[in-house]
């Protein structure tokens, strides 16, 4: 199972009793929102796209989508979402449970801005019921990600 891997990739830091499982799915933002009590915004969705023959993931805040002219000036491409099949293939999770641990291929992953606003974040871990309370620092330092990017909108007061 993905959380397995997800709680073996978490031990290297002692968070993987962290990880919190629900009797309700988490599988959307709205979902993970109402499981843990929190705003949408401060679910970490992890977002599979296609870069050439592979995959990236951008992390980033719940209330985010991707901005296609901030994606393109960032990494030269057309942001194109991964098909359920083919991000199954990629990271080893299914859609609902997608995050940045556990990785079935060695992915590169970014951090989007958005989620800079929270104190803690709630990105999956796995599966469609679970999910695990980081920091930003955290998220950063366990999906081992590259760097921070700014290529969403629709989280910023306008």
């Amino acid at each position: 199972m993905a959380i397995d891997k997800v709680r073996e990739h978490l031990k290297k830091w002692n968070r993987e009793d962290n990880i919190l499982e629900f009797n309700v799915s988490s599988a959307t933002v709205e979902l993970a929102a109402e499981a843990l009590d929190v705003e949408p915004a401060r679910i970490a969705k992890t977002i599979s796209l296609k870069q050439g023959e592979s995959a990236m993931l951008v992390v980033a805040a719940g209330d985010a989508k991707i901005d296609n002219s901030k994606f393109k000036s960032e990494f030269g491409i057309k942001a194109k979402m991964l098909t359920p099949e083919e991000a199954l293939e990629f990271t080893g999770h299914a859609v609902g449970g997608i995050c940045p641990f556990g990785l079935k291929h060695k992915l590169p992953v970014f951090l989007d801005i958005s989620l800079k606003r929270f104190h803690t974040i709630y990105p999956a871990c796995g599966s469609s019921n679970s999910a695990i309370e980081l920091t930003c620092h955290e998220l950063e330092e366990y999906s081992l990600s590259k760097t921070w990017v700014d290529v969403c909108k629709g989280w910023q007061q306008e």
